[in-house]
């Protein structure tokens, strides 16, 4: 059944008033209640839904991380010039507002979600409020994972008079944000408080619980290299609790373009730029054909020839798994040395006379990722599967099954999470066997780790969680991929593996941002979050 994100005026004013703001205020409009009949749920939806569009569209993800994970490419001329920062690591015009968007966003969630407390605490709703630090540490470790040291201890204190908040170093940051979501998930109490419009698991506690031990597994398994005790202890704590059991537990915010809450990925996948210039990638193709991988049909077709039926999002391409071609990152239409028709694999173009579509024969993505209702996936039963294979076989940890046991569960839920978009279905009998055709290698730890890896980018990419990919791929080496090198790119011709700070925070918080900076050794698109080692 579709869920609807239905938000009220009151929540739809609140959107526009500052992290400081006073609920009092909103009683001068006759429209909207005081803090006092205000139910604080109705702030939880709004949340839900910023994170979502945080983690998609052109706040960052699809300009940035798409690309540098090799999983889509683009030859970024012309009208779809602001994906040169993706596929070449060059800055384009709008370039210091992306770099923001993240920063921006996360912040945003978390004053909705400060403010939501403060009317829990007043209201006595303890689950509101323990619903509320799990968002926050959601938000805010993915504002962390991108930028490294952020402002959370004193976070949300404008109130209070602080509005220049210090930066916790990530490696103070981070078990405390693993203290705080234990802390959350223990104090659900199904004694207490209902909770409503919640667009995620409908109210149902022991869903957020699931979803809670499943997101400090994630967070826990950052941490394998830099801090391996820190990270088996929350690790163990997470399968003791109780991580997703299906598919049916995962985290997928619905997206609702009706009532002005499209998927944003899809917003920008809809502009004729994209819907011509955004191609797979070689890589991924390659990757998806040399299995006979099923969801290649779902998320690939190449268009109809000519250039017209290139750039209409709503022509329905041929998703032949055979025909599939990925593009190259790193080409252009320039028409000089790195122009795509050099690249020693060009297919040729399609379509004649004023009708020519030079990229016309590469693999584009299908409606589904076109779709403003398509779901937004936040963290799935694959993904929780795959971080336990390789905690199966790292050693140490309190896994249940097999790593191959947990690789194989891996496999199908990431082919039963692809039919969440609605589109070509797989079924659970292809999905199974492709599994079993393809088990996991434990010959060795690191051939087992590599196959692991690699199918968290792939099903992170194909689910448009483009930032997971990434910062997976960090900390785990897998793909082993080749940096494009284009003329004047922001990284030294390397893949970026952190995204600078907004340029605003030297104004509004100068000094707490020297500090920072210096703690992390730097501040550009290479310097390492603390938990990245080499």
């Amino acid at each position: 059944m579709k869920k609807y994100i239905n938000i009220p005026l009151a929540i739809l004013l609140l959107a526009l008033t500052a992290c400081d703001s006073d609920f009092a205020d909103l009683n001068t409009d006759p429209n909207n209640a005081d803090g006092e009949l205000f139910d604080p749920n109705l702030i939880l939806p709004k949340a839900s839904y910023d994170y979502g569009d945080m983690t998609t569209g052109y706040t960052g993800p699809i300009l940035f991380q798409s690309m540098w994970m090799q999983l889509m490419a683009s030859t970024s001329t012309g009208g779809a010039n602001y994906y040169s920062n993706a596929d070449k690591y060059v800055a384009s015009g709008s370039t210091t507002s992306y770099i923001q968007g993240a920063w921006n966003k996360g912040y945003e969630v978390a004053s909705r979600i400060f403010q939501m407390q403060k009317l829990a605490e007043e209201k006595d709703l303890p689950n509101l409020y323990a619903l509320g630090d799990i968002m926050k540490v959601l938000s805010l470790s993915y504002v962390s994972d991108i930028y490294g040291d952020i402002p959370y201890s004193e976070a949300g204190q404008a109130e209070e008079g602080n509005s220049r908040p210090s930066y916790d170093r990530q490696q103070d940051l981070y078990p405390t944000m693993l203290a705080d979501l234990e802390a959350a998930i223990l104090a659900l109490d199904a004694s207490r408080d209902e909770i409503t419009s919640d667009v995620f698991y409908d109210g149902d506690l022991e869903q957020w619980r699931k979803f809670g031990y499943s997101l400090m597994l994630k967070m826990a398994m950052r941490l394998v290299d830099v801090d391996p005790e820190l990270s088996i202890e929350y690790v163990n704590k997470a399968i003791a609790g109780g991580v997703f059991e299906s598919a049916d537990d995962e985290a997928v915010l619905p997206s609702d373009n009706t009532n002005g809450f499209s998927n944003s990925n899809a917003n920008a996948l809809n502009t004729v730029a994209d819907v011509y210039q955004v191609r797979w990638s070689r890589v991924l193709i390659d990757y998806l054909q040399a299995t006979d991988d099923p969801r290649l049909p779902v998320v690939a077709e190449v268009p109809p020839a000519g250039l017209e039926a290139n750039q209409d999002g709503n022509v329905v391409g041929d998703n032949n798994p055979d025909i599939q071609f990925g593009m190259p990152n790193g080409y252009d239409l320039n028409g000089r040395a790195t122009d795509i028709s050099n690249e020693p694999d060009y297919p040729g173009g399609t379509g004649s006379g004023d009708d020519v579509a030079p990229i016309g024969n590469y693999s584009r993505p299908t409606a589904i990722y076109r779709d403003r209702d398509a779901p937004i996936f936040v963290l799935t039963y694959a993904e929780v599967q795959f971080l336990l294979a390789e905690a199966a076989i790292r050693g140490g940890y309190n896994t249940a099954r097999t790593a191959s046991e947990y690789y194989e569960n891996g496999i199908v839920g990431a082919m039963t999470a692809m039919n969440k978009y609605g589109g070509l279905q797989i079924s659970s009998a292809d999905a199974v066997n492709h599994a079993m055709a393809n088990p996991l290698d434990t010959s060795s730890e690191e051939n087992a780790l590599e196959m692991i890896n690699v199918q968290i980018w792939a099903t992170t990419g194909m689910l448009a969680n483009y930032t997971e990919a990434w910062n997976n791929w960090k900390r785990s080496g897998y793909p082993v991929l080749t940096p494009v090198n284009y003329s004047g790119n922001f990284s030294n011709g390397m893949i970026p593996v952190r995204q600078v700070y907004p340029s605003s925070e030297s104004t509004t918080n100068p000094d707490n941002l020297e500090t920072a900076i210096s703690n992390m050794g730097g501040n550009t698109w290479n310097t390492r979050v603390w938990w990245h080692i080499e």
